[in-house]
């Protein structure tokens, strides 16, 4: 009797190992419902209901990031502490970019359909770095990727309409190269569960294994916004409302890099995975770099930068399994590339009128605070001590040397060093004498200043505080 009540009770508590995904979709869907009720001055509401959906994912997280690693439904999600990091940074890159929509949205049409979409998307991504089964990660892809396809559209305009295409297009062509290339590891091994495919895979025909695998990760890549499906994320930065761009280049990634460093460990040694993810690395790494220095739109800017910034976070992917540093550097970079890239997003946000580079000139002696958090990000994106992302860069190229791919790590160093030059040529912008075509009529907006504040001093506390966070992201 006592074996069947404990047997019992383990089966009811099964679903609440998955409580913040719980608590992120069904407040999604409380928005969107709730929305239709209310009148068009009190969609604030929903914006409430997003906010604490996301709060309380987040305090979820971090209380059950103690226990040992559990599996959830059959063993196709695992909850550990990677996928407890994910979600703690999933909720606070999904609140602070809830800070730029309170400036950017507020009262408009659309306003609780946007934070739905937000929510959604933001489930998906967790589904995405937690799931041990490749059909769960497909679930994943879907849910993290189809409300983009709105939320970039909904800022409307012919521009937004040729991104929110773009992206869709893209969207469905990665998603049938993933779902392809799922059914070929299913053919090949008859199961779809990671620790089986671990088992099955060696004795698979190794052709069919390299085009399976290869088709799963370019379809990650469009998610992670990374090569070769990157082509989508300048235009979606430039064309949509900063509230979509500075979570669709930042929130989603997260899921999608944890999700192929998962599957990567189920690969044979028989494959070449480790080069295959090495040139993504480089070429996203370099072409993020050289296409980045040609900007004149910051948000433009910032997309080619997000496509270089997956090629460093590919880096720990490639020494997945060959060196313990690999999953904590990940984990450090992630952290302080959440926080740093939505600061940089924010000042646009609170700057809505200055779309180019050249209209930040005298930015410094009209608003010195929010000249030194553009700073702060800036130099943050380009891995400057004392800045979080530096840590995340100095660990993942140590990953790399100590997995023995020394070359990548000098492949680190020299695109850090090459993406100092466009990055000093918005930076110095604001510190320029004479004056500017554009001027505010207002001054910055509230929310959007706060935030990048807020953003710009955790950059700054995290990479204080890196040796912390890597003891806490070690487990």
């Amino acid at each position: 009797m006592a074996t069947a009540i404990a047997t019992a009770t383990e089966s009811a508590m099964r679903p609440l190992l998955l409580l913040p995904e719980i608590l992120l979709f069904v407040g999604g869907l409380t928005a969107l419902l709730g929305g239709s009720f209310l009148a068009r001055d009190r969609q604030w509401v929903t914006r409430v209901v997003a906010a604490l959906a996301l709060l309380g994912a987040g305090v979820a997280a971090a209380l059950s990031m103690g226990g040992p690693a559990q599996p959830a439904f059959e063993g196709s999600f695992t909850v550990d502490t990677t996928t407890g990091i994910v979600r703690l940074l999933v909720a606070l890159g999904t609140l602070l970019v809830l800070g730029l929509a309170t400036d950017e949205i507020a009262a408009s049409p659309r306003e609780s359909e946007t934070y739905a979409l937000l929510l959604f998307s933001a489930t998906g991504t967790l589904v995405l770095a937690g799931a041990d089964d490749i059909l769960v990660l497909v679930v994943g892809f879907l849910l993290a990727s189809i409300p983009l396809y709105g939320l970039i559209g909904l800022a409307g305009g012919a521009v937004s309409a040729e991104a929110a295409m773009k992206t869709y297009l893209l969207g469905a062509l990665f998603g049938i190269v993933l779902m392809g290339g799922v059914t070929v590891l299913y053919g090949v091994t008859g199961t779809t569960g990671y620790a089986e495919l671990a088992d099955r895979l060696p004795d698979a025909p190794a052709g069919a294994v390299a085009a399976g695998v290869l088709a799963v990760l370019v379809g990650l890549m469009f998610k992670a916004g990374g090569v070769p499906a990157h082509f989508w994320i300048p235009d979606a930065a430039q064309g949509t409302t900063v509230t979509a761009a500075a979570f669709l280049t930042t929130v989603p990634k997260i899921g999608a890099v944890i999700a192929a460093y998962r599957l990567v460990l189920t690969l044979p040694d028989t494959l070449a995975w480790p080069l295959l993810v090495a040139v993504l690395a480089t070429v996203g790494m370099t072409l993020g770099n050289l296409a980045a220095y040609w900007q004149s739109d910051p948000r433009r800017l910032l997309g080619w930068s997000t496509v270089s910034q997956v090629g460093f976070l590919l880096v720990p992917v490639v020494v997945a399994g060959a060196s313990d540093l690999a999953l904590p550097s990940l984990l450090v970079y992630l952290t302080g590339y959440t926080v740093t890239n939505i600061a940089a997003f924010a000042v646009t946000a609170a700057l809505p009128q200055r779309r180019t580079l050249e209209s930040y000139r005298g930015l410094g002696r009209d608003h010195p605070w929010l000249s030194l958090a553009l700073v702060v990000a800036l130099l943050g994106l380009l891995g400057t001590p004392p800045t979080a992302v530096f840590a995340g860069k100095l660990t993942t190229a140590t990953a790399a040397w100590d997995g023995g791919w020394a070359w990548l790590a000098i492949v680190v160093l020299v695109n850090t060093l090459l993406s100092l030059f466009y990055y000093l040529r918005w930076i110095v912008q604001p510190f320029r004498s004479g004056e500017t075509a554009c001027k505010e009529p207002t001054a910055p907006l509230p929310w959007s200043t706060s935030t990048a504040l807020v953003a710009a001093v955790l950059s700054v506390a995290l990479g204080i505080g890196a040796g912390l966070v890597w003891a806490v992201v070690a487990g």
